[in-house]
């Protein structure tokens, strides 16, 4: 019986290791929404970093991330996502995957049509065994367009864990930044996610907050965050700071129409 109650709470514990939401490779403020990319990116020899915090409600855990960009050219730009993991299940403790990337951006934006990008990434399997999906491989698509004040951002990419005993994971995303004032933007955010315990979209998660410029070298990100399905997380609270050597975002070019 005892060898019996010992199996059994493995296989709970390991369903619940499975279900929680691996974050993979992130944007650097200000090219993205909260998880959501832009096709925006980083100026050739240009660099920015960045520091995030998580506090996540059931599931109860915290989150904090070390992120970095570099733009080779002025249309791609390599990327580095250092998750580290705290008190997940009151108990786990410990880095997450390491995840790199790309993005290229071979589409630039017009007077109708959106920018586009894509975007290749892959996780080392390097996290703690609670936390780790034995790395994965992804692709992604961007598209990006501004009309006046808003800038709307849509992904969808697709990921393929290291490990068998779990599903393939398809996110589309949408992002909304509106600039509110030339240093402050409101940020809204709603994805879908089939994640890599699920055959379904399990994951309906909108944020809402804002990004701040509080120096030219510096945004100051803050925001909250509800799934509407199976409400994992209940909600949660997200900071960052990035920091860049790009003198203030880049300029955007204004189309006028032809009197």
């Amino acid at each position: 019986m005892k060898k019996i109650l010992i199996i059994i709470a493995f296989f709970l514990f390991s369903s619940d290791i499975f279900a929680f939401d691996i974050s993979g490779l992130q944007p650097v403020s200000p090219y993205g929404v909260f998880s959501t990319f832009s096709s925006e990116s980083l100026p050739k020899s240009k660099t920015s970093i960045e520091l995030s915090l998580e506090r996540s409600r059931e599931r109860d855990f915290y989150r904090v991330q070390f992120k970095g960009a570099y733009g080779l050219t002025d249309h791609f730009e390599v990327m580095l996502t250092v998750p580290y993991v705290y008190d997940y299940l009151g108990s786990v403790d410990g880095v997450e995957d390491i995840a790199i990337g790309f993005k290229h951006r071979f589409y630039d934006e017009g007077k109708y049509g959106p920018s586009l990008a894509y975007i290749a990434a892959a996780s080392l399997p390097v996290g703690h065994e609670g936390l780790t999906s034995g790395g994965r491989t992804g692709i992604g698509l961007i598209l990006s367009k501004r009309l006046g004040p808003f800038r709307g951002n849509f992904n969808i990419s697709y990921e393929q864990p290291g490990k068998d005993s779990l599903q393939d994971e398809i996110l589309f995303a949408s992002g909304i930044e509106f600039s509110a004032t030339h240093d402050l933007d409101i940020l809204a955010e709603f994805f879908a996610r089939k994640v890599h315990f699920s055959k379904e979209y399990d994951q309906l998660e909108a944020r809402l907050g804002y990004r701040l410029k509080t120096s030219d070298y510096i945004y100051t990100t803050v925001g909250i965050g509800a799934d509407f399905k199976a409400r994992s997380p209940e909600y949660r609270l997200l900071l960052s700071v990035s920091f860049t050597n790009v003198k203030g975002k880049n300029k955007v070019m204004k189309i006028y129409e032809e009197e």
